[in-house]
């Protein structure tokens, strides 16, 4: 019996210790503590092989999943081509889109590697679509022989329409191997006759549908789900355990559109109310409730909510409440030991599914996006097998208080499993597999009546999103559902030992990257900050208190490093006008002139240092930065409005441009680069610095693009005149402070802060400025071109970045999801203060009123506010001005379009509630408004050309935008409209150093783009040197050959 008496440890939080742990200690840790020594493990080899030798032997058809996956994994174009397809096919509302998607992707992939693979026509029915009048056709010799030219000459004989009407078909039909039923009534029918066959013990339903993006998306899931928990339930007998009947499966983030770690006050005040209602309805009925595992940021806050389920007294005594634990994430062992604890505690027995996981790339990409320190999962497919046996033992050991559900469609892991239960003494425990999976490997294990199966319950429009999951999950070439029954793969490599894998090596995966390694060995990548877990939140928090209650902070000019700065004037933050952060002195006509004077009689000894020296000073720059990061975050907050989220990106992007700039330093700065030539001569080329650079940088990226002009300025080989924003020139100044700390010398870099008709204009007209690096608006941009062309004395260089007029062109096989997700995030991230955010959202005729619902839907679920609290979505604009300017302007819209939406604002400060305005024509609208406006114009997608030409006439070329699943119309937008940054199916935002080099064309700007390979080069003068070496009395390279 279990001891009741242990304390389960009250903070889920302090799991996030063990989040990113290093990979290959923790690999050695498992193995020492490992449950199976050297006999057990020959004999679960053993024993793996014999159940695939077994189910190969018992020519038991293949399902649906496995002969697709052996045919078409994600390993190649032709399936990922037909996931595209499938994926897209069923809710694109035309028939020509349809036409054109199935046209495209069929013609992309190479069909004739795959002639004769398959013994599955239903897998070769939804792959070729051959399926006419909704019956199947067999398949003719010359399909069989060659499907490429049969699927081409079918195209051409029957035509995209006929091939429409069959994929269709295919798809439908696809959908019922995967889906048990469209309704739980169909499900359960279906789920009858597979228990009478053997093939089940029971199911678990999971509701398809993505993660709700509106409240209204989450009442239509809760509703869908108590329905069904009412269907299940009066099925079965409530006399009989959980166990022993049929359950469901939970996704938390159907159930609320804002389930974030960061929004853990409103999930517990607005989910956690569903979740109850739904877990005592399962809890009446006396079934299993299931809390599915999703991404490695929610598992905390999963837990947390599980535990307040666990302690309610309506509860109390059943014994159906569930949670699913991902093997591949690093912490899963010790949310198994914390469960057991606390299941003890509570006197509640907990039901845990244990599954391998399947978000694994995505968990992989979004780790190294966010620059964290590791990944929160195994890299290699051996180290989460050794995990999850890991796991699985310590699941059994837990047993009772925890019942084991072991999900897996792996021979090795069913053996090695029934081994240790065995060793254990347990027997209440159960398999689990995917609906359309692992019917042979349990068939040939004689465990068929003790397997829970997994099945999807819903529309066939919401199964693709599931299956690419699955597909991921399971689909890899090393997969072992690719290979289970294919004769041509050996069984020694279909089941192999795991352990001696893992012992062997390599522990962690060596052609994945850390994040930290991610751009190689000359340049780190910048270390963000991990906004899931509530101790990092809380520093930022604290770093946001300690400005708003400790002394006033100072700025003015740094002139040779010495900063000067009494008698400066209040500067407040824009969310807050009755505060004071700081004061500010406006540099003065004196300091202008002793600045300039000291940057030039630098500039020589500076440039002469060489790239070498420069690139260590600039890493020093960005390291100083990054170890800094709470408090550039928090000053951000108070003086520009910056959200936490976008603080970190500003930091990290600053951080990157140090680093890149100073690679390139070294790279192209550092002595000479010798020419090719004739014979008897010497040609060598030199970069230096071309004197002093004023650098004028903008207040809605008061660090990033302020350190960037900067560091390539300096790399460069010039001394630097920074003018900040007026706006921001406390963080300017701190940033200065840092630099001037971590060693570059006071007299290369001066900071005169002020306005720009005093300062910035005499900066442009000094003849003792070499060049001019300048962000901020087009109008501002001509004024200083023409300030540069009117000065005697040599020609500049002038390097702009300035505004754009951004467009995303959606068409009907968009995800309305994704598309709700990147437009939120494009328009309004930063209150929509980005030179690079969305202003013109182009939504196809068929599908625009489904769009705008949702992204009004979604817009009340964005939270404005304090932008120092960690999970306000948008905070203020800048100021006054700026609020002026967007307030008429929105009230003159409403005259002239239709103002669809705009959220309520917080009262007092800056802020400006996010406005979308329909348009009737792209007329209504010459310039960029810069802040949270979005506007919509309807369009027809095969008028791409015309009104893609309209969009480009208007001058500008900044970013663009795309989101489709067809190729062909992404390449006709970028045809017709051209931009300097062009996204397809993301958001428009957020550009990387080195990865997504930013700068616009036409009235967007001049380039070279920053953070890109062609930038330091726009800062330096060329020299070359040619030496006659015949001169001297001959060549002598050319005499010693």
């Amino acid at each position: 019996m279990p001891d009741f008496g242990n304390t389960a440890e009250s903070s889920w939080d302090t799991l996030d210790a063990r989040k990113f742990a290093d990979e290959e200690a923790l690999v050695a840790d498992i193995l020492k503590s490992f449950p199976l020594d050297e006999r057990a493990r020959t004999a679960s080899v053993r024993r793996g092989r014999e159940l695939v030798e077994k189910a190969r032997a018992a020519g038991r058809p293949k399902g649906m999943m496995e002969s697709f996956l052996e045919e078409f994994g994600l390993s190649n174009a032709e399936g990922l081509a037909l996931m595209c397809l499938a994926e897209a096919l069923l809710r694109v509302p035309d028939a020509e889109t349809r036409d054109e998607l199935i046209a495209e992707k069929i013609r992309s992939g190479d069909w004739g590697a795959h002639s004769g693979q398959s013994d599955s026509w239903l897998v070769n029915a939804s792959t070729w679509g051959l399926m006419l009048t909704g019956r199947v056709i067999g398949p003719p010799e010359d399909a069989r022989k060659g499907p490429a030219t049969f699927l081409h000459n079918l195209i051409r004989e029957s035509g995209e329409p006929v091939i429409r009407t069959a994929m269709l078909q295919a798809m439908r039909i696809m959908g019922e191997q995967f889906v048990l039923g469209r309704t739980v009534k169909e499900a359960l029918k279906r789920g009858r006759h597979m228990i009478k066959d053997g093939d089940a013990a029971n199911f678990s339903f999971d509701m398809l549908g993505e993660g709700a993006r509106t409240s209204e998306d989450a009442e239509r899931y809760f509703t869908a789900y108590m329905d069904a928990i009412k269907a299940v339930g009066a099925d079965g007998d409530p006399k009989y355990a959980p166990e022993e009947k049929n359950g469901i499966s939970v996704k938390l983030s159907a159930l609320h559109p804002r389930y974030e770690a960061v929004n853990q006050a409103r999930v517990m005040d607005e989910l956690y109310p569903k979740l109850l209602a739904l877990t005592e309805e399962a809890a009446k009925h006396n079934i299993n409730l299931c809390i599915d595992a999703e991404e490695a940021d929610r598992l905390v806050i999963s837990l947390k909510l599980l535990e307040r389920l666990m302690r309610e007294p309506a509860l109390k005594g059943w014994q159906g409440l569930g949670l699913a634990v991902q093997a591949y994430q690093k912490r899963a062992s010790e949310v198994i030991e914390r469960l057991s604890k606390l299941a003890g505690e509570t006197g509640t027995r907990l039901m845990v599914r244990l599954v391998k996981g399947a978000y694994w790339d995505t968990e992989i990409k979004h780790a190294q996006e966010e620059g964290m320190v590791n990944f929160p999962v195994f890299t290699t497919k051996p180290g989460t097998d050794l995990n999850y046996l890991s796991c699985a033992h310590a699941l059994l050991r837990a047993s009772p208080r925890l019942y084991p559900q072991f999900a897996t469609h792996n021979a090795h892991s069913l053996a090695a499993i029934l081994m240790m239960a065995e060793d254990e003494g347990v027997t209440n425990y159960e398999f689990q597999r995917l609906h359309g999976m692992g019917e042979p490997l349990y068939g040939a294990a004689e465990k068929g009546g003790k397997v829970r199966v997994y099945a999807p319950v819903g529309a066939h429009k919401d199964l693709l999103p599931y299956l690419v999951r699955r597909l991921l999950e399971n689909g890899a070439n090393t997969s072992f559902v690719h290979s289970f029954l294919d004769p041509d793969v050996p069984v020694e490599k279909v089941v192999d030992d795991p352990i001696a894998k893992v012992e062997a090596g390599p522990r962690r995966h060596p052609r994945i990257p850390t994040p930290p390694r991610l751009y190689g060995p000359l340049r780190r990548n910048s270390v963000g900050v991990d906004l899931s877990q509530a101790g990092e939140r809380d520093v930022l928090e604290q770093n946001v208190a300690k400005l708003e209650t400790g002394p006033a902070l100072e700025a003015g000019p740094i002139v040779s490093g010495k900063p000067k700065t009494a008698g400066g004037q209040p500067v407040s933050p824009p969310f807050d006008l009755s505060c004071t952060l700081g004061t500010v002195l406006e540099a003065s006509e004196a300091d202008v002139d002793a600045a300039l004077d000291a940057a030039v009689r630098f500039q020589p000894e500076w440039d002469k240092c060489g790239g070498a020296a420069r690139a260590r000073i600039l890493a020093a720059m960005g390291d100083a930065l990054e170890n800094n990061m709470d408090r550039l975050c928090a000053l951000m907050a108070q003086e520009g409005g910056k959200t936490f989220g976008d603080g970190v990106a500003e930091v990290r992007e600053a951080v990157d441009f140090c680093r890149y700039y100073a690679v390139q330093a070294e790279e192209k700065f550092e002595g000479q680069t010798r020419l090719p030539g004739p014979a008897g001569e010497t040609n060598h080329i030199s970069l230096h610095g071309r004197g002093v650079f004023a650098c004028i940088s903008p207040w809605n990226f008061p660090l990033a693009i302020f350190t960037g002009q900067i560091a390539a300025a300096l790399g460069a080989g010039n001394t630097v005149i920074a003018k900040p924003a007026e706006q921001t020139p406390l963080v300017a100044y701190e940033a200065v402070r840092l630099f001037q700390a971590a060693g570059l010398p006071g007299e290369a870099l001066h900071l005169l802060p002020g306005r720009g008709e005093t300062v910035g204009a005499k900066l442009t007209a000094d003849p003792r400025v070499s060049g001019v690096c300048f962000t901020g608006g087009t109008d501002t941009a001509r004024l200083i071109n023409r300030t540069l062309a009117d000065r005697p004395g040599p020609i500049i260089p002038f390097i702009a970045e300035t505004g754009g007029l951004n467009a995303m062109f959606v068409d009907t096989t968009a995800l309305r999801e994704q598309v709700i997700d990147d437009v939120l995030v494009s328009a309004f991230g930063s209150a929509g203060q980005r030179c690079s955010a969305l202003r013109i959202l182009f939504l196809p005729n068929d599908t625009a009123d489904l769009l705008i619902d949702g992204l009004k839907g979604a817009m009340d679920e964005l939270k404005l506010g304090h932008p120092g609290h960690a999970d306000t979505d948008v905070g203020p604009v800048i100021d006054a001005e700026a609020h002026e300017m967007l307030t008429s302007y929105v009230a003159r819209m409403k005259g002239e379009a239709t103002l669809l939406k705009q959220m309520d604002a917080p009262d007092g400060g800056h802020f400006f509630g996010p406005a979308i305005i329909e348009l009737s024509s792209l007329d209504q609208i010459e310039k960029e408004t810069f802040g949270p406006v979005l506007h919509i114009i309807r369009y027809d997608p095969d008028d791409i050309d015309k009104v893609g030409a309209a969009l480009q006439a208007k001058g500008y070329g900044l970013t663009l935008g795309v989101h489709s699943r067809l190729e062909s119309f992404a390449r006709k937008v970028r045809a017709v409209v051209h931009a300097g940054n062009t996204y397809i199916n993301r958001s428009m935002t957020g550009a990387v150093v080195g990865v997504q080099p930013f700068g616009g064309e036409g009235l967007s700007g001049t380039g070279p783009k920053a953070g890109g390979p062609h930038y330091l080069l726009r800062f330096a003068a060329e020299r070359v040197l040619t030496n006659n070496i015949t001169a001297q009395g001959g060549d002598p390279e050319l005499l010693s050959l």
